[in-house]
């Protein structure tokens, strides 16, 4: 099933393909293996995410470094990176990513986490 997102992103990738092209290749090389593991630049963008309160970008990434085999150790301690930059409102969204973490290892997909995966 299309969500409305989906189809308005298709329209938009078909009136736009340069520029959502270059930005999914972007994602792509960016989001690889390399000299550095691509987790923990998947870790970094969730920390990021929390940090601009960008929920359905939280919600993304957070599958996308469970995808990677993300421990639950390894995303607190960058949790503990996003709390301790921002304090109370970090511990707040920091609670949203782990949300979505226990979601993912129990299973459930969250239908919102579309989040630059396209």
């Amino acid at each position: 099933m299309t969500t409305e997102r989906e189809r308005l992103f298709a329209e938009l990738r078909r009136l736009s393909p340069k520029v959502t092209g270059g930005l999914l290749r972007m994602r792509q090389v960016t989001y690889r293996d390399a000299a550095v593991a691509a987790k923990y630049k998947l870790l970094t963008a969730m920390v990021v995410s929390i940090a601009i309160r960008c929920e359905p970008c939280i919600r993304a990434y957070v599958r996308m470094v469970y995808d990677k085999g993300v421990s639950q150790e390894e995303l607190i301690e960058f949790l503990e990176v996003a709390m301790t930059m921002q304090g109370c409102p970090g511990e707040e969204w920091a609670l949203k990513a782990f949300a979505a973490f226990k979601e993912c290892v129990s299973g459930q997909q969250a239908a919102d986490a579309v989040c630059c995966v396209h």
